[in-house]
């Protein structure tokens, strides 16, 4: 049996301890990243853009695979949830512009309602450290 040292990365939402989660967990080579929004004191970073919102996860995103040791480059499989299927498009054109030439697994999926009611997209995703695409 194989044994994993643990990291847990916080952003440092208040939520975190009160719900009890991470926004990544790091288990050897393996990074699980939270269902990430563009959530803010002030509304969804982004308003009522879609895409703006997907821009701003992935800011989120990738500072929690920087702070896990891990890169874009190394995803493996990403999961997209969406308030509106409708966003699929402009919210896919944005996961292209990260993903393009990486390619991972990915699945959208319409969703009754995310945490607040200005939330448009959600987005989580796992990373194999040393895991790079190759072409």
């Amino acid at each position: 049996m194989s044994e994993y040292k643990r990291q847990n990365i916080s952003s440092g939402s208040v939520w975190e301890p009160v719900v009890g989660y991470s926004r990544a967990v790091r288990a050897g080579a393996f990074v699980f990243v939270a269902g990430t929004t563009a959530s803010s004191p002030d509304g969804a970073v982004g308003g009522a853009d879609a895409a703006a919102q997907a821009r701003e996860i992935f800011v989120r995103i990738g500072a929690a695979l920087e702070q896990a040791g891990a890169s874009f480059g190394e995803v493996v499989r990403t999961r997209v949830y969406l308030k509106n299927i409708a966003d699929f498009d402009s919210v896919g054109a944005v996961h292209g512009e990260i993903f393009g030439d990486i390619r991972p697994a990915l699945v959208a999926v319409e969703v009754g309602a995310l945490a607040a009611p200005d939330l448009l997209v959600e987005i989580e995703l796992d990373a194999i450290i040393g895991a790079t695409s190759v072409a």
